[in-house]
């Protein structure tokens, strides 16, 4: 996502959860500003996080998704029907199709927050 894309939509930080709620290598859903989002947090503290919506079986799974890697990226699969996505991205590997999304994520005083578009508005894909 440039600059540009990011300047077009109203977005802002939204506290989420604190980093301790979350373990290594499992992944956890959250309703922020009416978005679904999946976070998943990797050891030395890296925390992605992607859309929920798994687009190929239109539900709200991907956070009980797989997760592992392809080569140094780090990656989550479908639970339904194993397709992978990359974490940093939300862009569908080994095919083509809908990706995820993915929403930039800090860690602020040992809480995580997530950048969401305001209710109503999406990043560009």
């Amino acid at each position: 996502m440039t600059d540009t894309q990011m300047t077009a939509i109203a977005a802002r930080w939204m506290d989420v959860c604190g980093l301790a709620d979350l373990e290594p290598f499992w992944g956890e859903a959250a309703l922020v500003v009416g978005h679904q989002i999946a976070i998943v947090r990797l050891p030395g503290d890296r925390v992605y996080a992607v859309g929920n919506l798994d687009p190929i079986a239109d539900a709200y799974v991907m956070s009980r998704g797989i997760v592992g890697s392809r080569g140094d990226r780090p990656t989550i699969a479908s639970p339904l029907h194993k397709e992978v996505y990359d974490l940093e991205t939300g862009e569908r590997l080994g095919a083509e199709g809908p990706g995820l999304g993915s929403y930039p994520v800090r860690v602020v005083d040992d809480r995580l927050e997530v950048l969401v578009p305001e209710a109503g508005e999406e990043f560009a894909a």
